[in-house]
């Protein structure tokens, strides 16, 4: 390993790129076209992102669940609420409307206005007709009035499933062919045929339609994720070359940068082509994160050239120093970079998995592609021109060191405090911070499905699915009586929770069956007593022939049943206790040698996977720090020195935790990122510190104080530089509409911000206040890792350039 890392490695590397310019011009472009071809088979997620593995106890039981009823999420609510509803031309365009939706081969089933069906007691032979309800086709203003009335006054059943009595509003349901819910074809009926057909009787009419459920506010949500793409990537161009050209005023300088990144661009939507990934949330990110990470290592690159240039006025020289001084260290900052977001591929999570192979080797691939192209463009270019150099002094950079120097110098005691007061301040806030394993908190809030969520929460109590699965362990054990009972008072406590819907099962339709059987009087939705079950049940056998009644919540052998739920967009820790209070009545009402009952659903297992990704925060956040520590323990062969560099990236990690638990930003998919990113990314310079200052040590015979702010100098304007591109580069993401990817921007970019402090003015200070205990020759004993190279003499050949690491 050092031999690779040494100086004579990168030499032969540097004379191998600059005489193969053409050639590696060709590859790269070869590569380009070969990747681009992969873009065809990229793909969009068709499913909600499952962040347990397979094997996971949650996902067990809700693919048990899913193979006794089949996809649950999918339906979708049509919701009206206008007084004019029950007049005879807006209950037939109404009902026109539900009837357009209905042709479409996407819906098995609607249940609107016209669809609802009304049970009739026979006699001969004794059974339950269904009679539709609105059985008078031909409106006038006082039938569509009686049909309000009769919906609201005498048919219970439909109560909270079809209207919401106290605010007179009314829903149609639509259930979408569970085969085509995580297809394409999902996506289709949804943009191509609902969305349409809504718009088009707003126009006509003028009512506000509201529109939810899971197919829909996934297809519109992932919609926005696609149409995000672009701007990001767009955004993240402007802003880091904007930046760019504000620190090097050369646009060849810009123009080269941008060309570069563009092409990592298009290599990472390849690569995720070529891996057969889906474009979810987290793999959208990548990206602009290629941008975003890619511009720091051009600007190590062209400055470290011009630089060199400006010493000594030789190009070629300047080229072959750009790739042997600053090669090794910007392999070495990518590979930290690329080490925090692989430490994702751990996890057991399939989408934290794809996140973290696709980012770290694209990291890889950007690297790779500004050490070969940079200096070969400007290989055929004319050296800089004095306008080219005038930014390497600058009045205000140079301040900004002497700043720096200043503080590390006088003020070493201020920095202690200040970090101590920090540190202690983000304890406290730490302990502030909540989990958040809501399905729709991250979604955009100024959409129009987003405010059509909150409709639904208000009027019927939350659309999202949780699900209970009851096992009676024999068949037709769902509908005995006590089973029956069982379930009716399971349902009366989950009733009693504000979080959750009034629930649908079986026992609604045996209920209904009991008031049917006394000729529709209301006061009898009741389930039957044991006597009243005999006289009802030779009714209640013609249910069997009904598929989409009976078939919905008791599976074909009658040992199945499930009650539905529907969830608010509540707190993890609200939804957590009205789990336990439902556990608890489930564990109470249903003995276990009897029954079997699981608690499951989409909604169900997303919460659990945020509580399993928080628990893989810690496990991720830990390799990475691990990995950097024996990066570190094989560089400087010393434990304080290990010690010494992780402080200042851990204290920023630990303050931007703090400040989510002050400003009440919650632990969730998206802000778990920030950690491994973060650290990642600003260890980086650290190790550029680090590696300047073990230089400076030899260089200067090992006078500490003199090597401390010789490095601090040298590196503290590249630091400055990236910094700054890193943190407007993140900040990108704060543009977003989806709330976590904002909190993700604007958290990295805080904690990168605090990083750079930590390392210009924490790290010396601690350099020089442990110098007798952490520099000695020992701790820079070989294996000579050659990071950063002291500027040499002018000697005409890089080979002849004194440097010992």
């Amino acid at each position: 390993m050092a031999k690779f890392l040494s100086r004579g490695f990168w030499e032969i590397i540097a004379s191998m790129i600059l005489r193969n310019r053409l050639f590696i011009l060709l590859l790269i472009t070869g590569i380009t076209v070969f990747l681009g071809f992969q873009w065809q088979h990229m793909r969009f997620t068709y499913t909600e992102a499952n962040l347990l593995p397979d094997d996971h106890e949650v996902n067990l039981e809700y693919n048990a669940f899913l193979d006794k009823f089949g996809e649950e999420g999918n339906l979708v609510v049509l919701g009206i609420q206008n007084d004019s509803l029950f007049t005879p031309k807006m209950l037939s365009a109404w009902n026109a409307l539900s009837s357009q939706i209905a042709e479409s081969p996407a819906v098995t089933l609607t249940l609107s206005l016209e669809d609802l069906k009304v049970l009739k007691k026979m006699e001969d032979p004794q059974r339950f007709d269904l009679e539709p309800f609105m059985s008078n086709r031909t409106l006038t203003a006082q039938i569509a009035k009686n049909y309000k009335e009769k919906l609201f006054n005498d048919l219970p059943f439909y109560r909270d499933l079809i209207y919401n009595k106290e605010t007179g509003t009314v829903r149609s349901a639509i259930y979408l062919d569970k085969a085509i819910i995580n297809t394409a074809a999902r996506r289709d009926f949804i943009v191509e045929d609902l969305v349409p057909a809504i718009k088009q009787f707003e126009k006509k009419y003028g009512i506000k339609v509201r529109t939810s459920g899971m197919p829909y506010i996934r297809t519109l949500n992932a919609q926005n994720i696609v149409d995000e793409i672009g701007l990001f990537v767009g955004a993240a161009l402007l802003v880091t070359s904007f930046i760019f050209f504000f620190f090097f005023r050369s646009y060849r300088a810009t123009f080269i940068s941008m060309i570069t990144v563009i092409i990592g661009v298009m290599w990472a939507f390849g690569f995720l082509g070529l891996l057969g990934y889906e474009i979810t949330v987290l793999t959208a990110l990548i990206p602009p994160l290629i941008i975003v990470i890619g511009i720091p290592n051009c600007i190590f690159l062209i400055n470290k050239y011009q630089q060199e240039y400006k010493n000594h006025g030789n190009q070629v020289k300047a080229l072959q120093r750009v790739i042997t001084k600053v090669g090794n260290a910007t392999l070495m900052t990518n590979i930290t970079t690329a080490s925090g977001f692989a430490t994702f591929i751990l996890t057991e999570s399939s989408l934290l998995k794809e996140f973290g192979v696709v980012a770290s080797i694209n990291i890889i691939a950007i690297f790779l592609l500004c050490l070969l192209i940079i200096p070969i463009i400007y290989s055929y270019m004319s050296p800089p021109k004095d306008k080219h150099l005038k930014h390497l002094g600058k009045n205000w950079m140079e301040g900004f060191v002497n700043w720096m120097e200043k503080m590390v110098r006088n003020r070493r005691i201020a920095i202690y405090i200040t970090s101590v007061f920090l540190l202690a301040l983000s304890i406290i806030g730490i302990y502030q911070i909540r989990v958040s394993g809501s399905l729709i908190e991250d979604m955009p809030k100024k959409t129009g499905f987003y405010k059509d969520i909150k409709f639904f929460e208000e009027e019927f109590d939350g659309i999202m699915p949780l699900e209970i699965l009851i096992d009676t362990k024999r068949k037709q054990g769902v509908m005995k009586l006590s089973t029956l009972k069982r379930m009716d008072e399971l349902s009366i406590t989950i009733e009693e929770q504000p979080e959750l819907s009034a629930p649908i099962s079986i026992v609604n339709l045996v209920k209904y069956a009991k008031q049917a059987y006394f000729n529709g009087n209301p006061k009898y939705y009741q389930l039957p007593t044991s006597n009243e079950r005999n006289f009802i049940l030779p009714y209640a056998k013609s249910f069997n022939n009904e598929k989409n009644l009976m078939g919905a919540y008791v599976d074909s052998t009658g040992q199945y049943a499930r009650i539905t739920t529907f969830m608010k967009d509540v707190g993890t820790d609200k939804m957590e206790r009205a789990e336990e209070n439902i556990q608890l009545k489930i564990d109470k009402l249903f003995p276990k040698d009897r029954y079997d009952v699981t608690m499951t659903g989409k909604a169900l297992v997303f919460q659990k996977g945020t509580d399993y990704l928080v628990m893989n925060l810690v496990i991720s956040l830990s390799l990475a720090i691990l990995l950097i520590a024996l990066f570190m323990a094989w560089m400087f062969k010393s434990l304080r020195m290990i010690i010494v560099s992780l402080v200042p990236n851990l204290l920023p990690l630990l303050v931007t935790a703090g400040m989510m638990g002050f400003i009440g930003v919650p632990i969730k998919p998206s802000t778990i990122l920030v950690f491994s990113i973060a650290f990642g990314i600003s260890v980086d310079d650290t190790i550029h510190f680090l590696a300047k200052y073990r230089q400076e040590l030899k260089a200067n015979k090992w006078k500490i104080k003199k090597s401390v702010y010789g490095a601090l100098r040298e590196t503290g304007v590249s630091m400055f530089y990236t910094s700054i591109v890193l943190f407007f580069g993140f900040s990108v993401f704060m543009i977003s509409s989806f709330g976590g990817t904002v909190a993700l921007g604007g958290l990295v970019s805080a904690t990168l911000l605090f990083a750079m402090l930590a390392n210009l003015l924490l790290l010396p200070s601690l350099l020089l206040s442990l110098e007798k205990d952490i520099a000695n020759k020992e701790t820079f004993k070989e294996p000579s890792l050659q990071i950063v190279e002291r500027d040499g003499d002018d000697d005409d050949e890089p080979s002849d350039t004194k440097s010992q690491i």
